[in-house]
């Protein structure tokens, strides 16, 4: 029996523990989260208004509900356990914590821009950030041209009758339902041909009541580079096509009280403020050199606006006990080997790029390598993690525990009418010990906050009654 560790339950850890479950080997996996629900950036890193992270779910769902894979929940290693404790109880230690802070922005006033990733953690109702965020601004900067950067646009810019139907949390729908925005600008360095969107993500833009999107015919070129990056890739042909058709839209028809323009060849290269609030985003006009590169054409533009988020990358954190390249962001690795025992897979091994089937091939290569290594493990400690954990007091979760959690928001969106008619499909629990409590078959007490009518807060549809700002 080889015993195994997998750190982090999202779908690089799920897939890795999915992989090796099947290999053959005669294994005994433990899948470790620091939160008390499982799933990572797929519950806390998507806008909830995709509707494939249901599949996505759906799927990691079925693997976890095997009962083959031991899910212990609200455990983070480096601090309730360390990785040393780890690997003195498994044969191997899989790191897959994946990407989740934001990417710095080397520019000038950079320290008053908010970070994507922080800003998508609050919407999606991770238990870590703050409930309340400041939703004060009518002109908005995103900088970045990937999907989170049209994640962040196109929910500042939705209307709260729009949203208020997927899982987001009440206080979140609460405090879009103030939004004052009017104008959201995407800012990218590069052209059509090297943008990141994907393009059912740039054509569902399109899509949203009572907003524009507006693209701008000047920002239009291609080089000898882009047109190999065209010829090379249909999806970004179709991306292209995306782009071209908003830009050829009549500008009359563009009369929705809520606008989202994208602009491309502006490389930003200053924040600015006074007093600490935003009041600028300062721009240089750039130029493609023949191999789909830019630079600057010294052209500087300043953009009014009163909040700036860079949306840039992730960034993984590092792990107690984990060899970790800061400039990277990774674990340093050759094909997900760390260390003798030690291996990393998904985001945390090779940085934040790839989607669903690239952490799948990741994964694979893994645990590969791992099977290959296996007649060298060993482990001196024989006694169940679990014991370790009671001993420290740590409030774990299971499976199980999250099946109630699951069931306890279901039920919160079934209880909750919509405007229009019909339920919705879940609320999200915001607060970490109210989702600990819930998966332990306890009372979740007072710190609910986030739910439709506990602790005084109004429910978002009751307001829609008197809502007074910008609607389609």
């Amino acid at each position: 029996m080889v015993k195994i560790a997998v750190v982090g339950a999202g779908p690089a850890g799920i897939y890795a523990s999915d992989i090796l479950a099947k290999s053959g080997e005669d294994v005994e996996i433990d899948l470790f989260e620091r939160l008390p629900a499982p799933y990572g950036l797929v519950r806390y890193g998507v806008a909830p208004d995709h509707p494939r992270i249901k599949q996505i779910i759906s799927a990691l769902y079925k693997i976890l509900q095997r009962g083959d894979i031991r899910l212990l929940g609200n455990v983070e290693v480096g601090r309730d356990v360390s990785v040393e404790e780890l690997q003195e109880r498994y044969d191997a230690v899989i790191i897959a914590t994946g990407a989740d802070r934001d990417a710095p922005l080397p520019i000038p006033g950079a320290d008053m821009a908010y970070g994507a990733a922080d800003f998508v953690s609050w919407y999606d109702g991770h238990p870590d950030y703050p409930r309340h965020w400041p939703l004060e601004a009518r002109e908005v900067a995103v900088i970045g041209v990937g999907n989170v950067a049209l994640d962040v646009a196109r929910v500042l810019s939705k209307h709260p009758e729009d949203i208020i139907t997927t899982e987001i949390p009440e206080n979140v729908a609460e405090s879009l339902a103030k939004n004052p925005v009017t104008d959201v600008h995407v800012f990218g360095r590069r052209g059509p041909a090297q943008v990141k969107f994907t393009p059912l993500e740039l054509r569902e833009l399109g899509k949203v009541p009572g907003v524009d999107v507006i693209v701008y015919e000047d920002d239009f070129d291609f080089d000898e580079g882009s047109q190999e990056a065209l010829r090379a890739s249909k999806q970004q042909q179709q991306v292209v096509k995306a782009l071209t058709q908003y830009a050829s839209a009549d500008p009359s028809e563009h009369n929705a009280p809520r606008r989202i323009h994208i602009h491309m060849f502006e490389a930003p290269t200053e924040i600015v403020g006074e007093n600490g609030s935003v009041t600028a985003l300062k721009t240089e006009r750039t130029e493609l050199v023949g191999d789909g590169s830019v630079r600057g054409t010294g052209v500087i533009r300043q953009w009014p606006v009163q909040a700036v988020y860079r949306a840039v990358g992730y960034y993984s954190s590092p792990i107690e006990g984990v060899p970790f390249d800061e400039k990277r962001g990774v674990v340093p690795n050759d094909g997900g080997r760390v260390q003798p025992g030690l291996y990393a897979t998904g985001w945390i091994k090779r940085g934040p790029v790839g989607l669903i089937g690239s952490t799948k091939s990741d994964a694979q290569e893994t645990i590969a390598n791992l099977i290959a290594d296996a007649s060298q493990f060993s482990h001196s400690v024989d006694s169940d993690i679990v014991e370790l954990l009671e001993e420290r007091a740590v409030p774990f979760t299971t499976w199980q525990g999250w099946e109630l959690l699951d069931a306890y928001e279901q039920k919160l969106g079934g209880d909750y009418p919509l405007p229009e008619g019909g339920v919705r499909e879940r609320i999200k629990v915001v607060s970490r010990d109210a989702m600990t409590k819930i998966s332990r078959g306890e009372e979740p007490g007072e710190d609910l906050i986030g739910v439709p009518g506990e602790l005084g807060v109004p429910s978002a549809v009751e307001r829609f009654d008197d809502y007074s700002g910008p609607r389609g």
